[in-house]
């Protein structure tokens, strides 16, 4: 693949053990086993990791900024919520840590429903929910470039606010990229004018290339002022040393799922999105889509990157990576369970393949 692309993993930042099929082990969300993953990841080629986020979980930001000072060069995608954080606490927050760690933050904007009251927030109907996050990424990303901003909007205010430390330049890198998803109309306007990266799901071939072009179109409907945007897959990807045994263990995993009713899977079911539902509609078009895009999993609980996985030899995977890479995708965020085998699996058998 082109030397662009970057590749990310997962880490799931849940108190439950046994995410989506992983390992059931004591202190699974210890310091000292996340470390084990982070450092894992630098050791076996990956740039960094999404951090999950989503009330009643360990606070994201807490947990990166743990990662990041025991490691040298992981990068944590940090997931966060606009209703949870208000922008010049997030932009200062960010900024500390991107300074601490030299450049090694990232940002993923979540505007999916979450259990809101819990934390004091009232995101109200879609409209305002994508109008406020609207605001958040571009109030953020001036109070990162800018000093002394004064801002008055429907949701959020500032007064002569400069951020310290300020961010440095890095490269071509102004600011921590600001990675975004959603399917909906709402949530495609945002990310055309907004998002540094727009995050899929594992949606087939011909669904990604029709979103990257509607996204492309809207960015020069709306006037975009920004870079132009980067797009990215977030997909689980089940890698094994042969197809046949790739499919054995797929079918089993699905096998199982259906006998526990999605049990540690269903984490996206609570309120359905349209991404979400997108997904998990797919099944109707066959079990396998593409090449092998297994649609399976959605039927029995798979949720979020667990709805559709990638299934085959690290040649079959390789392969299918690489044509989404030809749409335009250049950021890929993997994952498989148990999640540090996976990691040092795919990273010594995969990601080799993707560099050529």
């Amino acid at each position: 693949m082109s030397s662009k692309s970057e590749f990310l993993w997962y880490i799931p930042n849940d108190v439950k053990s046994g995410h989506r099929g992983d390992s059931t082990v004591e202190n699974h969300n210890s310091l000292e086993t996340l470390t084990s993953h982070a450092q894992a990841l630098e050791a076996h080629g990956w740039k960094g990791a999404l951090i999950g986020t989503g009330w009643g979980r360990p606070d994201t930001f807490t947990v990166a900024a743990a990662l990041a000072a025991r490691t040298t060069t992981f990068e944590p995608l940090i997931a966060i919520r606009p209703g949870y954080w208000r922008p010049a606490n997030f932009a200062s927050a960010a900024a500390t840590l991107d300074q601490l760690t030299g450049g090694r933050v990232r940002v993923n904007i979540v505007s999916g429903q979450d259990n809101l009251a819990a934390y004091g927030d009232s995101e109200g109907d879609q409209a305002h929910r994508y109008g406020r996050t609207k605001e958040f990424m571009r109030l953020v990303r001036r109070l990162w470039t800018e000093e002394n901003v004064t801002y008055a909007g429907e949701h959020f205010r500032v007064s002569e606010s400069t951020v310290a430390p300020r961010l440095e330049a890095r490269d071509n890198r102004r600011h921590p990229k600001l990675y975004f998803g959603g399917a909906s109309e709402a949530a495609e306007r945002v990310s055309a004018t907004e998002a540094d990266v727009q995050l899929f799901w594992g949606e087939p071939l011909d669904g990604v290339r029709e979103r990257i072009g509607r996204l492309k179109a809207l960015g020069k409907e709306l006037d975009r002022d920004l870079p132009p945007l980067e797009f990215g897959l977030r997909i689980t990807t089940l890698v094994r040393d042969t197809t046949e045994q790739a499919w054995a263990d797929a079918e089993a995993k699905v096998a199982e799922m259906a006998r526990s009713k999605g049990a540690g899977w269903n984490d996206h079911r609570q309120a359905v999105a349209v991404g979400q539902r997108r997904l998990l509609d797919l099944h109707e078009r066959g079990e396998v889509l593409d090449d092998n895009l297994y649609t399976a999993p959605g039927k029995f609980g798979g949720g979020g990157a667990g709805t559709t996985w990638l299934v085959g030899s690290a040649d079959d995977v390789a392969r299918s990576l690489r044509k989404y890479r030809d749409l335009g995708i250049t950021h890929f965020v993997l994952s498989d369970t148990p999640y540090l085998s996976e990691i040092k699996r795919q990273g010594d058998q995969l990601l080799p393949l993707l560099r050529d």
